[in-house]
């Protein structure tokens, strides 16, 4: 299974927030990085996989069609009218990390799996901002007759949170806000490393079971982000597993997303590993748990709540 393949999967399985793959069309190269014209923040022209958006005037209302979208919205201090579910168990109406941000608001559901173009346009946006939202062509035109819309940038649909802030910024006018978000993030990895320094060149793994298929995920998907954020090594290729080949799992410590012991106690191949018979691996829980909701959605907001969240429990299992 491709990794495109399996963020579409778990998503719509597990809530994990990374992507669904929407329709049979596929960003075909990344794109060049946006150009603000000489002298001022508007108008700027965003390329994206599918052509590019020309924003006129700095944007007062502002769809989310991406599934993380709305954080990096928030990070930078715009409350979108609209988002998209983040599908699945957690419930990111009540995400700890942008409740001060949101103030109360409650933006209106623009869809799930797909993207409801009809509800988008209701709301009469002037903006639509879709960097992580993994939608077709022909979504993607139907959102742009609406509003300029900012779409995929590379060819398989993901961006990691650093790009995707920048592309926010430009596109709202506030590029040194998200310069500012950007560094909280790099400063809280960074306290982080500082206050456990044994977590240099240590390898973990990172098992994502799937209708009880362990994929072993690499570099290459956000999730593992808070992981490399504090020092630790992760594999780079996200990678499926089997009989013959769960033992890569096998390194000096084990993160399990969203299961608990007792859900991989039934596993005769998982409980045979070294690194689970000698208790050097960090169950995350269920995906209704709030670390799990925060690095799917991989945010300004949401990387520093899961930092302080799971910074503990890896010193403890590291030792």
């Amino acid at each position: 299974m491709s990794h495109r393949s399996l963020l579409a999967r778990a998503v719509a399985t597990l809530a994990v927030g990374a992507a669904v793959l929407a329709g049979c069309a596929s960003p075909a190269e990344t794109p060049a990085p946006a150009t603000p014209a000489a002298g001022g923040a508007y108008p700027v022209t965003i390329p994206n996989a599918y052509g590019e958006a020309t924003i006129p005037a700095e944007p007062a209302r502002v769809v989310a069609v991406g599934f993380n979208e709305a954080d990096f919205l928030l990070a930078l201090g715009v409350v979108p009218v609209g988002v998209r579910d983040f599908i699945g168990e957690y419930d990111e109406t009540a995400r700890p990390w942008a409740q001060e941000a949101l103030a109360g608001a409650q933006p209106a559901d623009v869809g799930g799996t797909e993207i409801n173009v009809e509800a988008v346009a209701a709301l009469e946006p002037d903006l639509i901002m879709g960097v992580y939202s993994f939608m077709d062509r022909a979504t993607y035109d139907a959102l742009s007759a609406i509003a300029p819309t900012v779409g995929p940038v590379s060819a398989d649909g993901t961006v990691g949170w650093e790009e995707q802030t920048r592309i926010t910024g430009t596109a709202l006018g506030r590029e040194d806000r998200a310069a500012d978000a950007i560094a909280t993030v790099e400063q809280a990895f960074a306290d982080a490393r500082a206050a456990n320094p044994g977590f240099a060149g240590r390898n973990v793994t990172i098992d994502l079971p799937v209708d009880g298929v362990p994929y072993l995920l690499g570099a290459d998907d956000l999730r593992s982000s808070v992981f490399t954020g504090v020092g630790l090594t992760v594999p780079e290729t996200t990678t499926e597993l089997g009989p013959e080949t769960i033992g890569q799992l096998d390194s000096d410590a084990l993160i399990v997303l969203g299961a608990t012991a007792e859900d991989m106690a039934g596993d005769p191949l998982f409980q045979s590993l070294p690194v689970v018979q000698e208790g050097r691996t960090l169950f995350t829980g269920g995906y209704d748990e709030d670390f799990n909701g925060a690095i799917g959605f991989g945010s300004p907001l949401s990387l520093p709540y899961a930092v302080e969240l799971i910074t503990p429990q890896l010193a403890a299992v590291l030792g």
